[in-house]
């Protein structure tokens, strides 16, 4: 199962301020990109427990999208204790995902 988080508005808001070490990947169910991305979201959440991995969907919550300047996707974020640390647009493979979380 799945350690993924796909949060509502409200949840993510908490977690983006409470998370010491936050993943945030911006998808949209229609995108080939994010589509092969998700096993790599989802390998990352159960290798890394340390990490909080949240999903949140454009379609859904585009008002969140629109406070993180999402303008194409996937859109990628970490956030340590409430700053982003790092941005990645697009499919990158697992090896670059892992290094965004030391960076």
């Amino acid at each position: 199962m799945s350690k993924v988080l796909h949060p509502n508005e409200k949840e993510f808001l908490e977690l983006y301020q409470n998370s010491d070490l936050l993943f945030i990947d911006f998808f949209a169910g229609w995108c080939g990109p994010c589509k092969m991305l998700a096993p790599n979201i989802d390998r990352l959440a159960n290798e890394h427990p340390e990490v909080t991995v949240i999903k949140v969907d454009v379609d859904q919550y585009p008002q969140l999208a629109a406070k993180f300047h999402v303008q194409s996707i996937p859109s990628l974020f970490v956030v340590k204790k409430g700053n982003i640390t790092q941005r990645q647009l697009g499919f990158i493979p697992y090896p670059a995902l892992e290094k965004m979380l030391g960076d």
